[in-house]
């Protein structure tokens, strides 16, 4: 049988909201609240954390740490570094998930002394459920090391492995930014609403409601997002003027070059905050 998350402790360094949604995830699942440990500097955040959750929360690393069989680091990218120094003595053999973005596996592995990393990127809708979140594994990462990593992540949403560390460039770009490109595409289609005369909170549902549902039909259908589109598109209809207003101002392609920006600044947080 594979190992899985439930069968040892699991020890978070950094106890903000992406810890405590894979935390609660967990604990969902049937993790003792008494098999985890979370290290977090900061006071009030440590008080939310035991009371919501009940977990043993730290104010600094220590031998406890020893007991874990997953460590998973939720830390700021520009404090990775600093964090782990305190935690290499007592976690050397335990299994390394990173949700830290931008920070290469090599500065990982030489931080903590240990090859079993897994970099994940994981995006905001992992808060409730729904996330989207690419992994990659380092070579020392078995079978059952993914397995371990998949079961600790699957209350977050859904999860797509890279064959490359640097499709995760990609990935951040993609879906670790692409909640926010939703809410940016949804806040004018809000104010256009309201622009025509709707009230705002109206406005909000139905593109808020346009946005799930056409999401949805895209994930249950096989066919091409341009037959999707081409279906609603009638010549000289309505959906038609909108579209030919986006093309002509180029809109597709300053979307690309966004993400684009997006990938490139990824590499440039990776160079930054992995050096040392």
């Amino acid at each position: 049988m594979p190992s899985s998350p439930l069968d040892t402790t699991i020890a978070f360094i950094g106890g903000g909201n992406m810890a405590g949604a894979i935390l609660g995830g967990l604990l969902r699942q049937g993790l003792p609240a008494d098999r985890v440990l979370v290290v977090e500097p900061f006071a009030e955040t440590r008080e939310k954390l035991a009371a919501t959750h009940g977990v043993t929360v730290l104010e600094q690393a220590g031998p406890a740490l020893g007991q874990a069989g997953l460590v998973v680091w939720a830390v700021k990218p520009q404090a990775f570094q600093e964090a782990a120094a305190p935690v290499r003595p007592h976690a050397a053999q335990a299994l390394h998930l990173s949700v830290a973005a931008g920070i290469p596996s090599d500065s990982i592995a030489r931080w903590l002394g240990t090859e079993r990393i897994v970099r994940a990127m994981p995006n905001t809708p992992a808060l409730v459920g729904q996330g989207m979140t690419g992994l990659f594994a380092r070579a020392a990462v078995g079978t059952e090391d993914r397995q371990r990593v998949e079961q600790a992540l699957a209350s977050t949403g859904e999860l797509a492995w890279v064959a490359q560390e640097s499709q995760l460039d990609a990935v951040t770009a993609l879906s670790g930014s692409g909640p926010a490109y939703v809410f940016y595409f949804l806040e004018a289609m809000v104010q256009a609403g309201t622009a025509m005369g709707l009230p705002p909170e109206q406005a909000r549902r139905l593109a808020v409601g346009t946005f799930t549902g056409a999401a949805e039909l895209a994930r249950r259908s096989d066919e091409p997002l341009a037959t999707l589109r081409q279906r609603v598109t009638s010549k000289g209809g309505t959906t038609y003027a909108a579209i030919t207003a986006m093309e002509k101002d180029q809109v597709g392609e300053a979307f690309v070059r966004a993400m684009q920006a997006a990938e490139q600044r990824a590499r440039e947080l990776g160079e930054e905050f992995g050096r040392g």
